[in-house]
């Protein structure tokens, strides 16, 4: 056969794509068809055998036999003298099925077919591709660094798929080599053109949520229930969790004897710190737990609003606050509650007390910006914590802290 070259290429699509049988059979059959379409006007008149597994193909053309004379003659008819020349004793009005070999559809038409086939098991591989990784969001996926950009990471699985882990789907401490292994969940698959293009996230609730299923039996198993995620990637989460029986601890169970059932996790966040909360329908005893390690005097909740008013002892404030603002934002989000700290404290040292932003002459406005992002904001609200507390709870030094204990102290000494 005149097309050995081509069908042998046909083999190496089916080997190197791991198309099956038929798939590639109605493949080759359409890019044919196209390609008869083109040169004849119809492929109504062509049947088109074959066999990928084998290597060979066979295209046959059925015409009518008609009269020398016809002059109108088209590529569904045959002269009766052509048709003779392929078996002697054929009469017109009989039908003739000849093989056209594909050397006579020219050498240009077989490059446009084999182009044709080409982009024809691309947009299969694609679709294909498309349908696998969408079935695949919201679930933890494993790949390897194949090349490191400033605004992307781009990863490869083991069967050759790009996956795109952007810039901003990374946690902050996330720093990458290439050949290093990273999990994340697939989050979406979006089409750019024809081609699908896998995003992948570290930053999603979701991926948090995925790996209390994966490090945790009994969330695997159904016993614990992950009922809410929220998190600061890199920073801080909350995960509330909940269990049917009554003899689970489904917090003690989650964080495991001194931290060692949560401690790939936090290692596998860059360290971000995650509390585990008991899950309850009582939405002042909820608040209560996502505020934690506050100590709540009293909750007042307006349930219309969607908000509640958390009363503290002064020395609470900050604790509930969290460094930068995180665990009220936490606990807002987890609850589903806008909540207002409302302060309690002696009464003449509150009026006594001074707005930290008055000192802005003596602190530098920065140097306030760090107290206020934990809580404090007034004087006396930093005067009565532990320097070193505050060292490791605000980006200052010690001697920073010193020097505005020394000023605060100053004003009220005076």
């Amino acid at each position: 056969m005149e097309n050995i070259a081509l069908i042998e290429s046909f083999s190496e699509f089916k080997d190197d794509k791991l198309i099956d049988r038929v798939t590639l059979m109605a493949i080759l059959e359409d890019v044919f068809r196209n390609a008869l379409k083109k040169k004849f006007g119809s492929d109504d008149n062509f049947d088109i055998i074959i066999n990928p597994d084998k290597g060979d193909m066979e295209i046959w053309q059925r015409r009518v036999i008609v009269a020398d004379d016809d002059l109108d003659l088209d590529h569904l008819e045959i002269t009766l003298t052509d048709a003779r020349k392929i078996e002697p004793d054929f009469e017109i009005g009989e039908e003739v099925s000849e093989e056209v070999k594909l050397i006579d559809l020219g050498r240009r038409a077989i490059l446009a077919l084999r182009q044709n086939l080409i982009s024809k098991i691309h947009e299969h591989d694609n679709t294909n591709l498309y349908k696998q990784f969408k079935d695949l969001v919201g679930d933890i996926y494993t790949a390897e660094v194949h090349h490191v950009r400033p605004r992307v990471v781009i990863l490869v699985d083991d069967e050759g798929n790009e996956i795109v882990l952007p810039k901003e789907k990374q946690i902050p401490s996330d720093f990458f080599r290439k050949g290093d292994n990273v999990r994340g969940i697939i989050e979406s698959v979006e089409l750019k053109g024809n081609k699908p293009q896998i995003i992948m996230s570290r930053t999603s609730e979701k991926f948090l949520e995925k790996l209390f299923e994966q490090e945790i039996p009994e969330v695997f198993d159904g016993l614990i229930l992950v009922k809410n995620v929220v998190r600061i990637p890199g920073e801080k989460a909350k995960v509330a969790v909940d269990s049917y029986d009554d003899r689970i601890d489904p917090v003690g169970a989650c964080v495991g004897m001194k931290g060692s059932r949560i401690h790939g996790i936090v290692r596998e966040l860059g360290n971000e710190n995650i509390d585990v909360i008991n899950y309850t329908t009582n939405t002042q005893l909820y608040i209560t737990r996502a505020l934690s390690p506050a100590k709540i005097s009293s909750i007042k909740i307006d349930e219309e609003n969607k908000r509640a008013e958390v009363f503290l002892k002064l020395e609470e404030v900050s604790k509930a606050i969290g460094r930068g603002g995180h665990n009220i934002k936490l606990a807002g989000q987890l609850t589903g509650y806008e909540l207002d700290v409302i302060r309690e404290g002696n009464v003449a040292e509150e009026e006594d007390d001074v707005e930290l932003t008055e000192f802005s002459d003596e602190i530098e406005a920065w140097v306030i910006e760090e107290f206020a992002k934990i809580g404090l904001d007034t004087a006396r609200s930093i005067l009565k914590q532990d320097v070193n507390d505050l060292v490791r709870r605000t980006d200052l030094e010690e001697e920073t802290i010193q020097d505005v204990m020394k000023i605060l102290n100053d004003e009220f000494n005076s």
